[in-house]
């Protein structure tokens, strides 16, 4: 019985790619410095898979930034401001698109379907001359082989790539994308040859968008691409995958009747309902890749359970055509257990993280031929037994106040227009006032201090001031700057979420798992292992600090219950939603206690509230519903005064703009600029939004620096739908990414502009 990975993590057991990315960019190692340390962990990558038994080892998966930019530059699809001439793309254009550079803006970054991966949105139009000016998946198919190992070689499907993209700015936005097909199926085709001719028997072809709703038309553009790329494929073993949530019966019947095709991996974690298609009419003589290994949270695979799944299917495929797999890319997981000293043994019997995902297809695959390790699945079973049974996990009382939230809206008793009066009454700020997102850069010196904390290397009173001292500088700064609205920086915070779960209960913590959000950019998911509950305050000892530094109002800074949930590894046990209203009732606490503080004006972060919308239509009411109301419940007692502000990035808001509204926050600041004022579209189509909002005026996960006139110019645009008396002016996300070389003259622009508008505001009255 065979094994296979559908993808793998790219930055290393301790993040040796971030660093080598972040030295590269900063001009202290060179390219070929760079591209050593990518070989170096492809090549440990390959080894280990081969090692543990696996026999569909991808390649190609592999990405200085993201696989969709990978296949932008594959295809030569390089919008003209990056003035690319032709030939093979280098790491010059190929970051540009990235990141942007002195002169260029970045391309658009958004999510991964619903993951906190992002990918960097294509942007395409009739005009776009596609070229094979990338090599990369020959050279790393090439470079596997010489080292003994054949793999798959791993591309984004040609109809997945066209429809996660967007016109280039210029083309209507009615242009239909999948009109371009035939415009890039003949460097698909290149490449499939030059893999074919490298030596390849197996090539996959991720094209995940199946797994969405599509209209007849789109469905049938799969039917085109394949029979377009028949020729070119024949002689190769071709293996398409599906990921992230079961497929329907009309998808399922377009995949299956694809021409060229000799096998299919279905996410059978996310999308269990997949079975029943599979068992009813999978077509005879392929080959299924069946992904019971959770390739996207931590918890140890239930064996028996996955075996019995397994067993099943043999009798539908055939032994010799059935593969056992992970539900999807393992990129979505830490990298090694092995790494691990912060756990107790305990939890740690509990989890797999994609080491120890690998051993476990490898080991459902062996049962299945005969082959079981019988201590193997004996130990997974006592470690199940063992989290199931544990005291730590249940807390009654914690149990029965998420019951007691049942029948109340949480709604606040006073109306959003009321609300903003009674606040501008108290914080008398001027018309669109300033401020940013919360975190400010996180230096060298403060990433130190935090460490020698943590290691017992100085003493608390030591660390708090140091803090102290850089929240100072923070503080002093926006004054400087004029900025209305102040934060405190967060110095004493690594991540956002990392920092809230360190202090509630039924959270656990890694030392080394960290996961690759974009680019060289890692985040460190704390583990949901138990009920949730706020022993003590979390954030008012900063926050008081701060406020007490300056006469302008200061805002507390937490993360919302949803945002906590999505960007956690959370607990498999119980549905999602009971454990986020369990984080909702402890953020409630904190939000009281920062009111009774003094703090006039606190933010409630929900990045990720769109991140977790499933990718299915019918399921999305039923999510919006708890996750609004999670989020109504954070603030539901506060008085009319105290202003609430929201944050969301990095995500296509517009169709869920009626739920944001729903949330009934007083302020929602929110990305805009780097998705070229996409936001504003809807207001444009006439959503009349009548809280305060911040579209973003400028990109942070860029090192660019906007002038002051093209910040105006984007004030200007949002005026033309927005009213002024709601309108803010803040940047699209945290400043933590940049540094204060990039942060003091790109927030010295914004305030400028802001204040610019204000006058023409005052002038044409």
């Amino acid at each position: 019985m065979a094994s296979h990975i559908v993808g793998y993590p790219r930055m290393g057991p301790k993040r040796e790619l971030k660093f080598a990315l972040e030295s590269f960019w900063d001009g202290k190692s060179s390219a070929d410095e760079l591209q050593k340390v990518a070989s170096d962990l492809r090549s440990s990558i390959w080894k280990q898979m081969k090692d543990a038994g696996i026999k569909y080892i991808p390649s190609n998966t592999f990405s200085f930034y993201d696989q969709v930019l990978d296949t932008t530059a594959m295809l030569g699809a390089v919008p003209a401001r990056y003035n690319f001439k032709g030939g093979e793309i280098g790491f010059d254009t190929y970051f540009a698109m990235a990141r942007g550079n002195e002169t260029v803006p970045a391309m658009e970054m958004t999510k991964w379907f619903d993951t906190n991966y992002h990918y960097i949105v294509p942007e395409l139009g009739p005009d776009v001359a596609f070229s094979n000016a990338s090599h990369k998946a020959v050279t790393e198919f090439k470079e596997a082989k010489a080292l003994g190992v054949d793999t798959v070689p791993v591309l984004v499907g040609p109809v997945s790539y066209l429809l996660l993209s967007k016109p280039a700015k210029g083309v209507d936005k009615t242009f239909n994308l999948l009109s371009l097909l035939d415009k890039i199926l003949p460097v698909y085709k290149q490449v499939i040859t030059e893999l074919k001719e490298a030596g390849a028997t197996w090539i996959q072809l991720d094209e995940a968008t199946l797994v969405k709703d599509l209209e007849s038309q789109q469905l049938e553009a799969f039917s085109i691409a394949y029979s377009g790329l028949e020729s070119a494929c024949s002689g190769l073993n071709v293996l398409i995958a599906t990921y992230f949530a079961d497929i329907t019966a009309d998808a399922f019947k377009t995949l299956t009747s694809l021409p060229a095709v000799t096998g299919y991996t279905f996410d059978l974690v996310r999308g269990k309902n997949s079975l029943d298609l599979i068992k009813s009419s999978f077509p005879k003589g392929k080959y299924l890749f069946a992904g019971v290994v959770d390739g996207r949270n931590i918890w140890a695979n239930d064996l028996a359970d996955s075996l019995s799944i397994l067993e099943s299917l043999q009798g539908v495929v055939g032994k010799d055509k059935l593969v056992v797999s992970t539900s999807c890319s393992l990129l979505h997981t830490a990298v090694d257990l092995v790494n691990e000293t912060k756990l107790d043994n305990e939890i740690k019997s509990w989890l797999a993280f994609a080491a120890q995902k690998i051993i476990e297809v490898n080991a459902l695959a062996m049962a299945l031929s005969g082959k079981k390790d019988e201590a193997y699945f004996k130990a997974n079973a006592a470690a199940l037994a063992s989290k199931k049974a544990s005291p730590r996990v249940t807390n009654e009382a914690v149990q029965k106040a998420a019951d007691a939230l049942k029948g109340s809206a949480h709604r606040r008793a006073t109306n959003v227009s009321a609300r903003l009066d009674a606040q501008q009454k108290k914080n008398n700020l001027p018309a669109l006032p300033t401020t940013t997102i919360g975190s400010f850069p996180q230096t060298i010196d403060i990433r130190r201090v935090r460490r020698e904390f943590k290691a017992k290397k100085i003493t608390e009173e030591d660390y708090v001031k140091a803090m102290k001292d850089e929240i100072n500088k923070v503080v002093k700064l926006q004054e400087e700057l004029d900025i209305d609205v102040l934060v405190h920086g967060e110095p004493e915070r690594n991540d956002m979420v990392e920092y809230f779960g360190e202090q509630l209960s039924g959270f656990a913590f890694t030392a080394n798992g960290w996961v690759q959000s974009y680019g060289s950019r890692c985040v460190k998911p704390p583990i949901i292992y138990g009920d949730v509950s706020r022993p003590k305050s979390m954030t008012v000892f900063w926050s008081s600090m701060a406020q007490e530094m300056t006469k302008r109002p200061m805002k507390g800074m937490l993360t919302g219950p949803v945002t906590i949930l999505n960007w956690s590894f959370v607990r498999n046990d119980q549905p999602r939603y009971k454990t986020c209203y369990q984080i909702a009732l402890a953020i409630k606490e904190e939000v009281q206690d920062l009111e009774k503080a003094g703090i006039k004006i606190i933010q409630i972060d929900e990045a990720a509230l769109r991140e977790g919308l499933p990718l299915r239509k019918s399921e999305h009411a039923f999510y919006l519903d708890w996750a609004v109301h999670a989020f109504r419940i954070t603030n539901v007692d506060i008085q009319d005064s105290t202003q609430i502000h929201t944050h969301m990035c990095y995500s296509n808001f517009n169709d869920i703009i009626h739920s944001i509204i729903d949330m009934d926050a007083d302020v929602i600041t929110i990305e805009n600029s780097r998705s070229d004022e996409k936001l504003l579209s809807v207001f444009r189509e006439g959503v009349k939004y009548g809280a305060g909002i911040g579209p973003g005026v400028y990109d942070i996960h860029s090192p660019r620096i906007p002038s002051m006139e093209e910040i105006a110019e984007r004030i200007k645009k949002t005026l033309a739908v927005l009213k002024r008396e709601i309108l803010w002016v803040n940047p699209d996300c945290g400043l933590k990414t940049r540094k204060y070389s990039e942060v003091k003259p790109a927030l010295s622009n914004m305030v400028t502009a802001a204040k610019k508008m204000r006058t023409e505001l005052g002038n044409a009255k």
